[in-house]
């Protein structure tokens, strides 16, 4: 039987969701790693904070350009074979990159990671909703984002360890054996033969074209600005080519009829709603997760292994109510858990910004950090369960790489205005030294200021974030009654 056929059986779905699993586990463990490990990366590579930066935003970039077009093309050529591709380019090239001498070939590689990795991303939530019956769907969800929290979890003590004991070059060599172990079971599990529909519609050329400059330009913007300056020439030329090429590709993809991503799929709340309220959930979210982690390593003068302990509440909320929030969902709809889910993360956000100061209690950051996690764990899975299930099956490839790029875009957004907002409170050359970790050696009045400039440019980042979940709170319930999946079906139809 092949997927997306029909529901996988009893058993085959559960053996289907696993080999998801251990993709979503290696994408968290990449991730959460190589942000402990960008210090000890800095020194031996002689590299800048821009450069470090790049080696971990470069991935994200990258992986937010390609998946849209991954999801897309994966309707036409299959999502197995895609997403097998996609596992086997990223272990590959987690080989090779802990051989590099440079940040800037390492750089390139991670590009080229970001694509494998886009193409994992795109296909997995689709591959599980054609395994799993939409009444179980929630709950499936629920299994994959939970282990992404084991990942956040286990990959800032591990890479803290393997940086520690061994060097950075082990955050990527550690990738290796799992990357065999999730290719070889993939295809035992999925096969690699894909059953495709003998009139194969033709290549959206224009609109792939059109769409990677836009959010190419975008991304290169807010990332190139963040770090480096808003007034410089890559940054007037990123907003110019998204200002430019974005009304193109939407003209592009309106009219054309058989286009990249169908933009009729936004005319339904529960598809268009939920992309928004993900994308500012995601904003908020990832920047717990990235000023706390500097907040511990620079403000505080932890090393990077404590600050990945001292970081896991965030995870194990998500861990525990992942499962949670996808059941819940599959009994009572997705509205109720996911504009939930966002209200407690909203509380969490505004008691970190009430509270984070150089001498709170840990345990008050561990609250406000689960609260955030528990909140993120109750959205995440109903979230992606109704915006699948509106979508329909025939879209399912399209509509996961939408969720992707929606989530990927509003976690680089997050990283880009935690900056600006932080930065904004204290010298540029201050702040380059926190976030590299070596604030300790400025010495007097001019480490309490910047010490002092920091902490209140996180209280006023995390006041942002807090008003931005509570207009994804609004977007989430403004969706209305999740639209079964017949129905949902029966709409996606009606667009082409």
């Amino acid at each position: 039987m092949s997927i997306g056929a029909e529901p996988a059986g009893s058993a085959r779905k559960w053996w289907i969701l696993s080999v998801t699993s251990l993709g979503a586990l290696l994408s968290a463990l990449n991730f959460s790693t190589l942000l402990i490990a960008l210090p000890d990366l800095i020194r031996t590579l002689h590299a800048s904070l821009l450069q470090a930066m790049w080696v971990m935003m470069s991935y994200m970039v990258a992986q937010t350009v390609v998946v849209l077009m991954a999801g897309s093309l994966a309707d036409r050529f299959g999502r197995r074979r895609l997403y097998l591709s996609g596992m086997a380019l990223f272990t590959v090239l987690s080989l090779v990159a802990g051989f590099v001498s440079s940040a800037a070939w390492l750089i390139g590689l991670r590009v080229l990671q970001g694509i494998g990795g886009a193409m994992i991303m795109a296909n997995s939530t689709a591959i599980v909703a054609d395994a799993f019956p939409s009444r179980q769907l929630g709950r499936a969800l629920g299994v994959n984002i939970m282990v992404v929290a084991v990942g956040q979890i286990v990959g800032p003590v591990l890479g803290g360890w393997l940086t520690t004991d061994y060097g950075w070059q082990w955050t990527f060599w550690f990738n290796v054996p799992f990357g065999i172990i999730a290719v070889s079971w993939g295809l035992w599990v999925l096969g690699f033969r894909t059953h495709l529909s003998p009139s194969r519609q033709p290549i959206d050329w224009a609109g792939i074209a059109s769409y990677l400059v836009a959010i190419t330009g975008l991304l290169v913007s807010l990332t190139w600005g963040a770090v480096v300056g808003w007034r410089t020439i890559p940054v007037y030329l990123g907003t110019g080519a998204t200002v430019v090429m974005l009304p193109v590709f939407v003209a592009l993809e309106w009219n054309r009829p058989w286009p990249l991503i169908h933009l009729r799929l936004f005319g339904h709340r529960g598809f268009g709603l939920g992309n928004l309220a993900a994308t500012l959930n995601a904003v908020a979210r990832m920047s717990i997760m990235f000023l706390l982690i500097f907040y511990f390593q620079g403000a505080k003068g932890d090393s990077a292994l404590m600050a990945g302990i001292l970081s896991t509440p965030l995870a194990i909320g998500l861990l525990i109510f992942s499962p949670i929030g996808g059941a819940i969902a599959d009994r009572w709809g997705a509205v109720i858990p996911a504009t939930l889910g966002i209200v407690i993360s909203m509380a969490g956000l505004a008691a970190l910004a009430l509270d984070t100061g150089l001498h709170t209690p840990y345990w008050h950051l561990a609250l406000f950090m689960g609260l955030g996690g528990i909140g993120s764990g109750l959205f995440n899975s109903p979230n992606t369960t109704g915006i699948m299930n509106s979508a329909g099956p025939h879209y399912r490839g399209e509509a996961s790489g939408v969720r992707s790029l929606t989530t990927n875009t509003g976690m680089l957004i997050s990283v880009a205005f935690s900056l600006v907002l932080v930065t904004s409170q204290i010298p540029r050359q201050a702040m380059l030294a926190i976030f590299a970790g070596t604030v300790r050696g400025v010495s007097g009045p001019a480490r309490a200021a910047s010490l002092q400039g920091f902490i209140h440019g996180v209280h006023t980042a995390f006041w942002a974030m807090t008003a931005i979940s509570l207009l994804a709170a609004i977007l989430s319930a403004l969706r209305g009654t999740d639209v079964p999946s017949p129905q949902g079906a029966a709409q996606a139809e009606s667009i082409s």
